[in-house]
């Protein structure tokens, strides 16, 4: 699985609009966020589309989330800018003709990322606390190895 930039835009600016005092313009996220203001206006189109944030247009317009943030997952953003979690060659899992392991593979693959991101809610994410379940998963030495030696880390202290 790959998280986009735009995908990533669009959580920091969702999580941003969490902790306003009232709506933001999109040069104000696009400056705190630094994210390229032309990317971010059609990143604020989508998740308007999908009803996670609402605009407001005029003198004193901008940007806030549509309902609370501890109503809208990672998930939730995540679709809105890119679709389904997990595709296999442009299919969901589930949509594919094949059987067998490989495709409980992939049907597994989606429930443990579908697990992580639909129980993280935006409202977790602006307090700095992932919901123990995900954080469990942080604190594990495994999560923090790579394939490639020369980049192995170690998991930040506040995580441990």
């Amino acid at each position: 699985m790959r998280i986009s930039a735009k995908a990533e835009y669009a959580v920091r600016a969702s999580v941003l609009l969490v902790g306003a005092s009232g709506v933001l313009t999109s040069a104000e996220i696009a400056r705190a966020e630094q994210i390229p203001g032309k990317f971010l206006e059609g990143i604020l189109t989508g998740l308007t589309r999908a009803g996670i944030v609402s605009s407001r247009r005029g003198a004193g317009g901008g940007y806030e989330l549509a309902r609370p943030a501890d109503r809208i997952t990672v998930a939730d953003v995540i679709r809105a800018i890119e679709g389904p979690l997990v595709f296999v060659r442009d299919q969901r899992p589930g949509e594919m003709q094949q059987e067998g392991v490989l495709m409980a593979l992939w049907v597994a693959l989606r429930a443990s990322v579908r697990e992580v991101l639909e129980g993280t809610t935006l409202a977790d994410l602006a307090s700095g606390e992932l919901p123990e379940h995900v954080a469990e998963l942080v604190r594990s030495p495994a999560a923090w190895l790579s394939p490639d030696p020369d980049r192995r880390t170690a998991a930040p202290e506040f995580f441990i």
